[in-house]
């Protein structure tokens, strides 16, 4: 079913696409007896999972990205994710960069994106959040906001906390996106020391806290990353989310020089599968050295629940996907949780 309506969506500009399915979708399931349909169409799957002082339905989430002012919420929780990070949200909210700013290589089964944290603010995500489906871990992946200096960015995700944390289960820091001038600078010890001090006691409310991931960039040499490692351990962060999209266009080969004519943007897919999974077995390797080993959540080119099995097996706790949603469809959850269960 999906195949075919593949070919209709792909002949479609990809931005208008991705609405244009989600739209059409979240009106579907509004339609009594519609959920019941969509339970035959693609069964819901259960590995349920307790970590980080929460319960997950099962181990596979959408990445950030794919729904960013939280607007989709019942459609995740009817095809069967355990969890659903939201955003990149930022304090005000920003129309992104301009488009067109997403494009499909589809002989690689990937995306190039230069979105740039397109959304409405985190204001504006409260009245969906509030609404959210029951059993549905929902997090949400912050950032600052492209006009602000990074000098001030502490204050941004100050304020993205201070706001959403009555409303979601945990905090993604996005550091890592390719898309907003000089975010990536940011991945930085001095910087992150800072952020994670700052945010600390504002992660706990009302004796209430909610756990906190950082989001990395797969570009990241390994004597940058290892700088970070004691940030993270006098932090206890509680997850890293390993990976962000690349910026290393070989991974195309030898369409690579056809990429570069769509201008700047981070590459996601099946050309990040290695990248992506390489940084996540040298991370737990790391950790299990170190003493300190948050969970790991990897995301990056799982296009398959093969995919996704091995992601658990090279020391993955969570596993996202975003691409490989566009390319297979709806039956990726059921068949990601499947795998990951056996």
């Amino acid at each position: 079913m999906y195949r075919w309506l593949q070919g209709f969506l792909f002949g479609l500009e990809p931005e208008r696409a991705h609405h244009l399915t989600l739209h059409v979708s979240r009106i579907l399931l509004r339609i009594p007896g519609m959920n019941h349909l969509w339970a035959l169409l693609w069964p819901k799957v259960s590995d349920h999972w307790a970590g980080m002082g929460l319960k997950w339905e099962n181990r596979l989430g959408l990445a950030a990205g794919f729904d960013k002012d939280a607007r989709y919420l019942e459609v995740w929780k009817a095809l069967g994710f355990g969890f659903v990070e939201v955003g990149t949200l930022t304090p005000r909210p920003q129309p992104g960069n301009p488009q067109p700013r997403l494009f499909r290589l589809v002989r690689h089964k990937a995306l190039l994106n230069r979105l740039g944290f397109n959304n409405g603010g985190v204001e504006a995500a409260v009245p969906r959040l509030r609404q959210r489906p029951k059993g549905l871990v929902v997090g949400a992946n912050i950032g600052k906001n492209k006009d602000t200096p990074n000098g001030e960015a502490v204050k941004d995700y100050v304020t993205c906390v201070e706001v959403l944390h009555p409303w979601v289960d945990y905090f993604t820091i996005n550091l890592s996106s390719p898309n907003t001038p000089g975010l990536r600078d940011l991945q930085e010890a001095g910087f992150l020391d800072n952020l994670l001090e700052t945010i600390a006691g504002l992660a706990c409310q009302k004796n209430v806290r909610r756990p906190v991931w950082v989001k990395l960039a797969p570009d990241l040499a390994p004597d940058d990353w290892q700088s970070l490692w004691p940030v993270f351990a006098k932090h206890q962060i509680d997850g890293l989310v390993l990976t962000n999209t690349t910026v290393d266009r070989s991974l195309l080969g030898a369409q690579a020089a056809e990429a570069e004519t769509l201008g700047a943007g981070g590459l996601s897919g099946a050309p990040l599968a290695a990248k992506s999974e390489a940084m996540l077995k040298a991370m737990k390797t790391y950790g299990t050295t170190d003493g300190f080993c948050p969970s790991l959540i990897s995301v990056g080119g799982v296009m398959s629940g093969g995919d996704a099995a091995r992601r658990l097996e090279s020391g993955a706790h969570l596993v996202q996907v975003y691409t490989g949603l566009v390319y297979r469809g709806p039956a990726l959850v059921g068949e990601c949780v499947r795998a990951m269960r056996s």
